[in-house]
């Protein structure tokens, strides 16, 4: 995908689909979305869409890429500002509820689609480089990282899919639990 190089310009084509991409996969799902209405949607003819991306998967890393920027630029905030573990815990949850359908098709897609799944290892690679850099330890033990990462990334979907409410519980203990993993990466 082609970035724009003017700053002060509008967004670039390909970042019009992209926008356009995610509000269809988050109000469709993969399967339910199509490149024509992703090119409609974002005010392009159909056969625009094939000259920025190969095909649905690739504009689906590309959203997913955006939402991962997305949420890294939200908690980096709150994490540069020394905010309180539940403040990190209550972004990644609400993050997640914003994109429900996109994060379900996620989850499949990597189940399914060896290119997706190398997508989500890579960004989550990223994940923990980034988890690193915040903690100041650019060499601390990425497999501790990872993991308590992935409990994260369970959990907050759990929470935002409401999963424990319909299974009669309160969020409480899971919340609680994910900002004990955030203590535990800050260290």
């Amino acid at each position: 995908m082609s970035r724009r190089t003017d700053p002060g310009a509008g967004p670039s084509t390909a970042e019009k689909l992209v926008a356009a991409a995610m509000e269809e996969f988050n109000a469709h799902g993969f399967a339910g979305t199509d490149s024509n209405r992703i090119a409609r949607r974002a005010g392009f003819a159909p056969q625009t869409f094939y000259r920025w991306f190969k095909d649905k998967t690739a504009i689906f890393i590309a959203c997913y890429r955006a939402w991962e920027d997305e949420e890294r630029i939200e908690v980096g905030a709150l994490v540069s500002r020394d905010a309180p573990a539940e403040a990190l815990v209550e972004t990644g949850i609400a993050h997640h509820r914003r994109y429900l359908m996109f994060r379900r098709s996620l989850r499949q897609l990597a189940l399914e689609d060896p290119v997706v799944r190398a997508a989500r290892a890579e960004s989550r690679l990223r994940q923990v480089r980034q988890i690193q850099a915040w903690m100041g330890q650019p060499d601390s033990a990425e497999e501790a990282i990872a993991v308590r990462l992935l409990l994260m990334e369970r959990l907050t979907d759990a929470v935002a899919e409401g999963e424990l409410a319909d299974m009669g519980l309160t969020e409480a203990g899971a919340r609680a639990e994910l900002a004990r993993i955030v203590g535990a990466l800050r260290g």
